[in-house]
């Protein structure tokens, strides 16, 4: 894909950073998902704004590196390090939260698990369901549901960051992944009317691929245009100052249709794909 192509289909996205910084100036901010990837670039922008960054992932020593460069900037960063698959470190992780001065502002939530499988090499890998259940939909919830009464008082804002995939028809080999983003997004619309009643403001991005060590294990991902974790980054900083509901990339229309229109001939296809796999 040529240079022009790629900025056609994820074209730049700017942002006010004055606007940005006036808007977050004293603001906790919670970010799951921190020291990697899409939530590290977020922190890093973030930092030149003055909020309180409150950092969630599960390795200390990355969250204490990634600390010491928020209050290079200036900003200020609490780090809590806990492992986001076990509901007992989630639990011990909201009774910090709740100690928080001024309580959550506006939480992101970026952490998540991907996994690309066939169905037959799943069959004693039952983990492999309950681990990105539990992360990618479980732990969202769990935090939510703790966090709302914090929100509604501050009229926060709440910024799911999703796949398009929970878009477009089920494919092979992501029904672990697929199917738990789609829980937590189904569960997050569900619950934005009473939300946003509340004054509690809510965003959903989906997005196509990133370049993050989540996509690394698939080597056909590796040559396919992908957006970068700034890029993304730029796109949820923008969404704090508009409050938009959702994000998607232009094109992702399309592929909506596509799935209703030609899912018949989608799942044709697929199914001679796999059978062919299976023969080779």
């Amino acid at each position: 894909m040529s240079c022009l192509e790629f900025i056609l289909f994820f074209p730049p996205v700017g942002f006010n950073k004055q606007k940005l910084k006036e808007k977050l100036k004293g603001k906790n901010i919670l970010i799951t998902g921190a020291t990697f990837g899409i939530g590290a670039n977020l922190t890093y922008k973030l930092a030149k704004t003055g909020a309180n960054l409150i950092l969630v992932a599960r390795t200390e020593q990355k969250l204490m590196a990634i600390k010491k460069v928020v209050e290079h900037y200036g900003a200020t960063a609490q780090i809590f390090a806990a492992d986001l698959y076990k509901l007992e470190e989630v639990d011990e992780l909201i009774t910090n939260l709740k100690k928080i001065d001024g309580g959550i502002d506006i939480f992101i939530s970026n952490a998540g698990k991907s996994i690309r499988r066939s169905i037959f090499k799943s069959l004693d890998r039952f983990h492999d369901f309950t681990r990105t259940m539990t992360i990618n939909y479980y732990t969202p919830v769990k935090l939510m549901l703790s966090i709302i009464p914090m929100l509604q008082k501050n009229k926060g804002h709440v910024i799911n960051i999703s796949a398009m995939n929970v878009l477009l028809t089920p494919a092979p080999l992501w029904a672990a992944y697929q199917a738990s983003k789609t829980a937590f997004d189904n569960w997050f619309r569900s619950v934005q009317a009473e939300l946003n009643a509340c004054n509690v403001e809510t965003t959903s991005i989906y997005l196509p691929l990133v370049k993050t060590r989540m996509i690394l294990p698939t080597k056909a991902y590796r040559k396919i245009p992908a957006m970068t974790p700034n890029h993304v980054a730029n796109i949820v900083c923008k969404s704090i100052i508009t409050r938009r509901k959702k994000y998607a990339p232009w094109w992702a229309i399309f592929g909506q249709i596509s799935s209703v229109l030609l899912r018949r001939i989608f799942e044709k296809f697929t199914i001679k794909n796999q059978r062919k796999k299976l023969i080779s």
